[in-house]
């Protein structure tokens, strides 16, 4: 292959037969329907492994019975209303159950028939007709913990070794070999790891579509805004390149990158039309596409079908809050009036690796398809892996955490490894003057929100997990009433608050929302901040976690009311379409997957997907201007919103002023996200066993003064919770060495002295034995979000590339490598 970067790329480039069409006419034809939407062409992987092994065992979301739901929406109403507004929603309650609720439910429950989830195709509508830029609104972040071994925290090194764990955790899932995910000795749903590599968010003018390059075996590099590619997996997903050749792949490229001048880079750095709306975003990549002799068709397909994204960024961020905002939106500095920060090096439609000048490193990725409890299994085991790899260069006999490992690429012949390009190869885009002008419009966009947004963390040492437990506490109910407390001694109210539980327990399980603020939380908050006992205190606070722990426990076995009621209204919404649940039928809009494709087995427009008018959101049905149609079959459909849709309650319960997660491990440096509103707080946090975590955004409302706050409610608490110890009393989660001991001292009186910490906790309920593994957390899914989103989900005909069958080795212009 040729090996300068003058070389002719023609050259090497194999003729195309009559019967291939050229790869820039298959990009302009755009991918098959089963790329364009792999999710409503596909079910779940066949068990030939053990990854998948569990998958038809799995049991099916449940529908919750109709009462159930509404007394649980009035009870996480109740401390949020006022006596007034409280009546109201119970009356529009008590309407909503004698009139449309029975109706939506049986519609509902028929709609459900044969397919995968009954919320799934509303969750991805949702989620894929977000119109607004995706970074800080719907992207989260993880930044991981540095590199145990020192060599290894710096910005190449770290870089080869997390992309050497990444192939190697890709190999497992294509290879089935990737253990599944357990709750209790219970395996979870896998269909997420099948979907997290080779994916692309593709905009459309109707909505975003989810590509996948299933086969994909390259990564996409860039650095200060400039794109490069090269092959890594073989045809067997077997690992081509060792680490040191990745480190002299990722060398060379970090010194081309620098050869241009970093004003000139930022002019050409196409990764920042990612964070436009998405219609704008769908119109660009029609510009880039549209000229049958430009090769920027070609250079999208190689971006959007690469496995992930790796960011070389050139900063050395110190801080935390620094840290956190970088691997979220990336870096705004303008010098001489250009763009220069981090936010340009980045790609938002697809999973990305961000590596700092220092090694600090990070994953920022795109949430539709995939939770964050999924990619926490993924950061894990890559992190895991970079530790036992440094232990087998040591110890041959080191573990590994993969039960089968590629075999050596430098003992491999290289005519093994087949059809593919080691060599970096550099993007070369045509920079039409339209696509200048856009890009300079969306970076001053992006600058205007990053400037919007601001971030505080916390790396709270003073204890963790291990002395919630032997307090008798849940962490995830402790820790959330810290937010409660803190915000209420900061402003004298209550806000709705959100956090997800996991509900892979069953197929395509996601979240259920857990509604935290309660009657109990509220009289806690209320107590901690009056002149009441330190034991007044801690009983409130003991009865708020044991109020939240139960509502945890509902919604991880998904009978909570949010996920519930929005699949009703999107039903109502869908019938007043005259697109009810007949209409989403497995011959209509939804795929038994789950997943709709607007499109038929010919890869046609279907003839609902060309009339279907936009859904109402719900302003527009209040407002009376929900479109007006016949009804399916049977009870027609109230043309009016039903009651508990245009009641206030409804407003408040999907409006999240404390939008919280709880997603992390000792992997984790941080997690965290965006504000979910304008004036509410995006809290990520992580409880490990002596230390919690915190990462909170919000559009400037004094973000640091609030985790001050809970720095100090820490505190705080702890001094309270040692003052009502019972002296003497023994915690069921203290040593058995400490019981030992003290059985010693009360048989022998005559020695002198105060053991240090001497009393424990009184023993209390079994909330402390609550394992929050797999309850609290693992997203941001907010029912507010989807209502805005809500719209028609219709087909593109737009311009997307399938993946070429001819080599894509001619693909941009070859780095010299032979220096090295």
């Amino acid at each position: 292959m040729p090996g300068s970067l003058s070389e002719s790329i023609t050259t090497s480039q194999p003729p195309i037969s009559d019967a291939e069409p050229s790869f820039p006419e298959k990009a302009q034809n755009g991918f098959s329907p089963a790329l364009k939407e792999p999710w409503a062409h596909g079910g779940d992987k066949q068990a030939s492994g053990i990854t998948f092994a569990a998958q038809e065992k799995l049991p099916r979301l449940p529908i919750p019975e109709l009462d159930s739901t509404l007394k649980k929406y009035v009870d996480v109403l109740k401390p949020l209303q006022s006596s007034q507004e409280q009546k109201d929603t119970s009356a529009a309650v008590q309407e909503f159950s004698r009139a449309d609720g029975p109706e939506l439910q049986a519609r509902l429950k028929k709609y459900a028939t044969g397919k995968t989830s009954y919320i799934e195709q509303f969750w991805y509508d949702s989620y894929l007709n977000f119109d607004n830029p995706v970074v800080l609104n719907l992207n989260p972040f993880f930044l991981l913990e540095d590199d145990p071994t020192p060599a290894r925290n710096n910005q190449v090194t770290r870089a080869a070794s997390l992309v050497v764990s990444a192939l190697c955790f890709v190999r497992a899932v294509r290879k089935e070999e990737l253990p599944p995910d357990m709750l209790r000795g219970n395996p979870l749903c896998m269909y997420q790891y099948s979907r997290m590599f080779g994916t692309a968010r593709v905009p459309t003018p109707n909505g975003c579509q989810i590509a996948q390059d299933s086969g994909s075996k390259h990564i996409v590099v860039l650095c200060k805004g400039q794109f490069y590619w090269f092959d890594v997996l073989d045809d067997n997903s077997d690992l081509i390149m060792t680490e040191k050749d990745l480190a002299i792949n990722l060398r060379v490229i970090v010194e081309d990158a620098e050869e241009t001048p970093i004003q000139d880079a930022a002019r050409g750095a196409l990764g920042v039309l990612s964070t436009e709306n998405r219609k704008i975003w769908a119109g660009l990549r029609d510009v880039l596409t549209r000229d049958a002799g430009s090769n920027n068709a070609e250079c999208l397909n190689i971006v959007d079908s690469s496995l992930f994204i790796l960011c070389l960024d050139y900063t050395e961020p110190k801080s935390s809050p620094e840290l956190c905002g970088n691997m979220l939106c990336g870096t705004s500095e303008v010098v001489k009036g250009v763009q220069i920060g981090t936010c340009t090096n980045r790609w938002y439609d697809k999973m990305q690796i961000i590596v700092c000048k220092n090694g600090s490193a990070g994953i920022n990725f795109e949430h539709t398809g995939v939770d964050g409890h999924s990619v926490l299994r993924f950061a894990s085991d890559v992190y895991t892996d970079t530790i036992l790899r440094f232990a087998k260069s040591i110890n041959g006999l080191a573990p590994s955490i993969w039960a089968s490992t590629s075999p050596d690429p430098a003992k491999r012949d290289p005519k093994s490894f087949g059809d593919v390009s080691t060599t970096p190869h550099k993007l070369e885009w045509d920079m039409v003057p339209e696509l200048s002008t856009a890009l300079r419009f969306a970076e001053t966009r992006l600058a205007d929100l990053i400037q919007q947004n601001e971030f505080g963390t916390l790396e709270f040492a003073g204890y963790g997990k291990n002395f919630m437990t032997s307090m008798g506490f849940s962490p995830d109910a402790f820790v959330q009433m810290a937010f409660q407390a803190a915000y209420y001694g900061l402003y004298g109210r209550v806000e709705n608050t959100y956090e997800p539980a996991m509900t892979k327990i069953f197929l395509h399980g996601r979240t259920e929302a857990i509604r935290v603020v309660s009657l109990e939380s509220t009289d806690f908050v209320r107590t901690f901040w009056a002149e009441k006992s330190a034991q007044q205190k801690v009983d409130a606070l003991r009865k708020a976690c044991l109020k939240h722990t139960g509502r945890t426990k509902e919604c991880a076995k998904a009978l909570g009311q949010d996920r519930h009621l929005y699949a009703l209204y999107c039903v109502w919404q869908r019938a007043v379409d005259d697109e009810g649940a007949e209409a989403a039928s497995p011959t209509g809009m939804s795929s038994t997957d789950g997943y709709a494709s607007p499109l038929d087995d010919n890869g046609e427009p279907r003839a609902e997907s060309r009339s279907r008018q936009p859904s109402p959101t719900a302003n527009e049905a209040l407002e009376g201007n929900a479109t007006k149609s016949r009804s399916p079959a049977g009870r027609q459909p109230s043309q009016q919103m039903p009651a508990l849709f245009a009641d206030s309650g409804w407003d408040r319960i999907n409006t999240t002023i404390l939008s919280t997660s709880n997603c992390g491990n000792p992997s984790l440096r941080q997690f965290g996200f965006g504000p979910t509103s304008g004036d509410g707080f995006g809290i990520g946090y992580i409880i490990k066993d002596d230390s919690v975590s915190i990462c909170a955004s919000s559009k400037h409302r004094q973000t640091k003064r609030f985790v001050d706050a809970l720095e100090s409610y820490f505190l705080e608490i702890r001094k309270l919770l040692r003052q009502t110890q019972k002296a003497g009393s023994t915690s069921k989660h203290a040593s058995r060495a400490r019981e030992a001991e003290r059985f010693e001292v009360q048989s022998k009186k005559g020695r002198q002295g105060k053991a240090i910490g001497e009393g424990g906790a009184g023993e209390k309920e079994d909330e402390g034995d609550e394992d929050d593994d797999g309850l609290g957390g693992y997203g941001f899914f907010d029912a507010g979000m989807l209502l805005q989103a809500l719209k028609a989900n219709e087909e593109e005909k737009g311009r997307l590339s399938e993946k070429a069958s001819a080599p894509r080795t001619a693909v941009g212009k070859k780095l010299r490598l032979s220096e090295y």
